[in-house]
């Protein structure tokens, strides 16, 4: 049995805010709270509340606030001696981090984080820490190490009948699944996450889910219905003003046009994503949205050197950031689109210059 979806990272005077809350009513909130601990002198209530402005400002795409935000949180925390809200500013910061395509940084802070959790004895800190750890891994492309991990969090999870956590993990072995061709299996898992998160009242969670079937369901030629869940998740991304799953989304219709041969709705829809990732700094989204840019516009008549050239920056910007499997996909798109790397050279060869 699982209870309804909670959000642990809202705490001390915010503990009775709702996951679903709006990002924007979360960080007045935050930010309101913020001052009042700062004159009453309690650090570890400045640690607690920071946290929530942190993760608020994160979520809503506000990079240099957000990285502020956990930093004063982190600092508080430290000076009232508690691990626990040491090891959730730690947390914060990993996930900001790998939202920022620094993911070296993301594990070492997330790892500091679980250790942090684990001493100071905050069992939902550790847990959310190893999540981010194995996110990170996953977003990475290093499946084989990290679906053991998924595998074992989800387990933890549906035994303390923790409904958004384990929505996470089945979403995060959906796509492990989705990744390597199980799409079957994927499917079904995404559905599960989908009907949890909307049974324990988890908006944020189903909209993810949403989208993830929707990706299946479109590789499988079902067009309209894919655009048809993805206009429900969308909602809920603009009323709870989730930038980043919102931009998700909207990489993800273009996606659905791309796969339907509607290429310039395609090619309208990853502009406006990337626009929305580049608004909020986020690598990852902004190299992927430039991916299905680069083919919408070959398919429409581009050419094919100017093509292979910014299938080259890309590659070259996925291998910095460390993103394997985003590699192979744009190694997919010279086959796809009959284009050689710029100047005949191999990849190999590439990455040695």
């Amino acid at each position: 049995m699982h209870s309804k979806a909670l959000a642990p990272e809202y705490q001390g005077a915010l503990t009775k805010m709702s996951v679903n809350s709006s990002l924007t009513d979360v960080l007045a909130a935050g930010e309101r709270h913020l001052r009042e601990a700062e004159l009453t002198g309690s650090q570890q209530e400045v640690a607690r509340c920071g946290l929530a402005v942190a993760e608020a400002h994160r979520r809503l795409g506000n990079v240099q606030d957000a990285d502020r935000a956990w930093k004063a949180s982190y600092r508080a925390a430290r000076s009232a001696d508690d691990q626990g809200a040491m090891a959730w500013a730690l947390w914060s910061g990993g996930t900001l981090a790998r939202q920022r395509g620094e993911l070296r940084l993301a594990f070492r802070l997330l790892g500091l984080a679980a250790d942090m959790g684990k001493r100071g004895g905050d069992i939902v800190a550790r847990g959310y820490s190893l999540a981010g750890l194995a996110e990170t891994g996953r977003i990475q492309g290093d499946y084989q190490t990290v679906a053991a991990l998924h595998e074992q969090l989800l387990a933890e999870a549906r035994a303390r009948g923790e409904a958004r956590h384990t929505v996470w993990a089945l979403e995060g072995i959906a796509q492990i699944h989705r990744n390597t061709g199980s799409l079957d299996s994927a499917l079904a898992m995404f559905e599960e996450a989908a009907e949890l998160a909307g049974n324990a009242d988890d908006r944020r969670g189903r909209a993810w889910a949403l989208r993830g079937m929707a990706d299946i369901i479109s590789l499988r030629d079902d067009p309209e219905r894919a655009l048809a869940l993805l206009s429900e998740a969308e909602l809920t991304c603009r009323e709870m003003k989730l930038s980043s799953a919102l931009a998700y989304n909207h990489k993800m219709r273009a996606n659905v046009f791309y796969r339907a041969g509607r290429y310039e709705e395609a090619r309208e829809v990853y502009e406006e994503a990337l626009a929305e990732f580049r608004a909020m700094a986020e690598p990852r989204g902004e190299a992927l949205s430039r991916l299905g840019l680069v083919k919408s516009e070959a398919r429409l008549g581009r050419s094919l050197d100017e093509t292979a050239a910014d299938l080259d920056e890309l590659r070259r910007t996925l291998s910095r950031i460390g993103l394997l499997n985003a590699r192979d996909m744009v190694d997919k798109a010279y086959a796809e689109l009959g284009v050689a790397p710029a100047g005949g050279r191999t990849h190999e060869e590439s990455g040695q210059r």
